[in-house]
């Protein structure tokens, strides 16, 4: 009996092992290491395969079709997005950095409870040797990498099975920074990246509402707004019903900060906003309020409705160079409207560099200044034919290369835009500026390359302030 009792307790001890060993899906801790297993296959795949970033990955897609990768090729991302509280199923976004992030991507895998293991942050490398690139539900434009494909040109989980082959993590986990953006500004770029929004809040009339309509059966849409300029600009927030969430009140007393990762509508009609957690709803704060249009002052402006038709822009004040090839910014009249334009069509050079750039603002002679202005674009038949908006403090009226340049953040016209649509910039806040600043705007394109002879125009010029 002594043997037996013996034995009977080295089985207890084994089952007990076995029961704290086995964490796996189960464990709600952060793993800090890896087994040796996927610490091997990780340093494989390192070794023999290539690495690509999250854009080339992404650059797999065609339209309509699913793409088999069949190279040796991975890409590696941090995770942006967590199935933790529910509000994300089977799925998670990788980004190509922690913070400042160019280009995200999705992942579908047969798996629940991912993030034990595929944690907000954590460092992943994605064998995509025998995976596949496209839309999960045709139409969508959110580029996925999945397992198998269907006969609707759709790409589908990886199964269990493939995951531990195919989806390796480092021992690495980052804090992933949000990205700080507008609602204004969110468009397709932005999709499985994990941005925040400042002064945000929901509107008065969803007091008394719940992140999900008891109502609905898979998700609801709600609307945050922001302060921007002189009003507000609005986005959806989609939930999940079966997020842990759903039928917790909207905090509709404050706003503040609100981060999520944005994606798109189960048909792919919208983009919008999922959170990760509501703890990334920091409404400390009481409303924010829109600027009063009657608080400030034009203290410059151009409208360019003085513009002598197809002639080199040559206004007061303004530059206009050329930083590589023979065309200059041009004025032109359509409709009794006058506009600046570039265009680099049939000027004959490989490349067309040029700017244009405003007369300098005193900055110190009044408060809360504000940008605003309008472009719109034609024959834009690629992104690499871009216009670009920078201020300067240190421009002297005629070097504009020896100047620093800074970018700034606009909303600008782009290929979604019809033809002369013009498209307002939003309002820009500029007043953390001191000295005399220069408003400067680049366009890069070319007189041979067909994609890259598109035109861009600008038009009404508008600083604002306070006195």
């Amino acid at each position: 009996m002594k043997t037996n009792k013996f034995i009977s307790g080295i089985l207890v001890l084994i089952a007990a092992f076995a029961i704290t060993s086995c964490v796996q899906d189960d464990d709600y801790t952060v793993p800090s290491s890896l087994g040796d297993e996927e610490n091997a296959r990780l340093n494989d795949l390192i070794a023999n395969s290539t690495a690509i970033t999250v854009a080339e990955a992404k650059s797999y897609f065609v339209p309509g079709e699913v793409t088999e990768i069949v190279t040796d090729v991975y890409v590696k991302g941090y995770v942006s997005s967590s199935d933790r509280t529910g509000n994300f199923y089977k799925e998670f976004f990788i980004q190509d950095a922690p913070s400042n992030p160019t280009a995200a991507i999705k992942v579908v895998l047969n798996q629940v409870d991912s993030y034990n293991q595929f944690n907000i942050g954590r460092e992943v490398y994605i064998n995509l040797n025998g995976l596949y690139v496209g839309e999960v539900r045709s139409g969508d434009d959110v580029i996925a990498i999945g397992g198998v494909t269907n006969a609707d040109n759709e790409v589908e989980a990886m199964t269990a099975n493939m995951v531990p082959l195919h989806v390796l993590r480092s021992q690495v986990t980052e804090t992933i920074e949000p990205l700080v953006v507008t609602f204004s500004q969110i468009n397709d770029s932005h999709i499985g990246m994990f941005v925040m929004v400042e002064d945000a809040q929901f509107p008065d009339s969803l007091d008394g509402e719940f992140y999900v309509d008891p109502l609905d059966d898979f998700d609801t849409s709600r609307t945050i707004q922001s302060c921007e300029g002189f009003g507000y600009s609005s986005f959806p927030l989609e939930t999940s019903s079966f997020a842990d969430f759903a039928q917790m009140p909207l905090p509709t007393d404050g706003g503040g900060t609100i981060a999520g990762v944005i994606t798109k509508t189960f048909n792919g009609s919208n983009l919008v906003m999922a959170l990760n957690s509501t703890d990334d709803v920091v409404f400390d704060q009481s409303k924010c309020e829109p600027l009063d249009i009657n608080d400030f002052v034009v203290i410059m402006e151009e409208d360019f409705n003085d513009a002598v038709d197809n002639t080199d822009l040559d206004l007061p004040g303004w530059t206009n160079f050329a930083e590589q090839g023979g065309e200059h910014w041009t004025e032109q009249v359509f409709s009794g409207n006058g506009y600046a334009e570039f265009s680099s069509y049939l000027t004959g050079d490989d490349v067309n560099i040029g700017w244009l750039v405003s007369p300098g603002i005193d900055m110190d002679a009044q408060e809360n200044e504000f940008l605003n202005f309008k472009t719109a674009q034609h024959h834009l038949d690629s992104p690499d034919n871009t216009l670009e908006v920078f201020v300067s403090t240190d421009y002297d009226g005629s070097d504009v290369l020896g100047a620093t340049w800074i970018p700034i953040s606009a909303t600008l016209a782009s290929q979604s835009n019809s033809w002369y649509e013009f498209v307002d910039s939003g309002l820009i806040d500029i007043s953390e500026y001191t000295g005399t600043l220069y408003v400067g705007y680049k366009v890069t394109g070319s007189g041979t390359d067909t994609q890259l002879d598109g035109a861009y125009h600008v038009e009404d010029f508008v600083v604002l302030a306070t006195e």
